[in-house]
């Protein structure tokens, strides 16, 4: 159940895990995206603004683990680190539910929500093309962002 206060979507339900181990396969400020395996995905024309990995332990609609971003601190690439999950960007990706969890060491702020929210906006814009590019087929949408709500628990 979602529910709303003004602008902000919280999570009121208690479903999700609460660490996750993320394999950090992108480092904030990096232009490259690498697959699981660390092969190189795509070359992009803006920087990563946070560190991005895969969840190991879970695994998406497409078949590959989960994404989780980074918010607050910046692990390098190879990096393998536990965080708290603060939330979770609702991504649609060729057609296929395809959600990131938001995780850190504290709760994000709200720049750094509006930040996330911004992020995948280009994001979703951009991975556009480039399956325009590779012949993918399928709806490419940034949904918004499910916040864990922290007065629960």
């Amino acid at each position: 159940m979602i529910a709303q206060s003004g602008q902000r979507r919280y999570l009121e339900n208690m479903q999700w895990p609460e660490t996750v181990q993320v394999h950090i396969e992108v480092a904030r400020w990096s232009f490259t995206k690498h697959r699981p395996d660390g092969s190189v995905d795509f070359r992009s024309p803006i920087p990563s603004l946070f560190s991005y990995g895969s969840v190991p332990a879970r695994m998406a609609a497409d078949g590959d683990p989960e994404d989780a971003l980074v918010v607050g601190v910046a692990p390098e690439r190879g990096a393998i680190v536990t965080y708290t999950i603060w939330g979770r960007v609702l991504f649609e990706d060729a057609g296929l539910e395809d959600h990131k969890w938001v995780v850190g060491p504290r709760i994000p702020t709200e720049l750094q929500w509006a930040a996330v929210a911004s992020f995948f906006t280009v994001y979703a814009r951009a991975k556009r093309v480039l399956y325009l590019f590779r012949g993918i087929s399928g709806p490419v949408h940034f949904h918004g962002v499910d916040r864990l709500n922290p007065n629960v628990g």
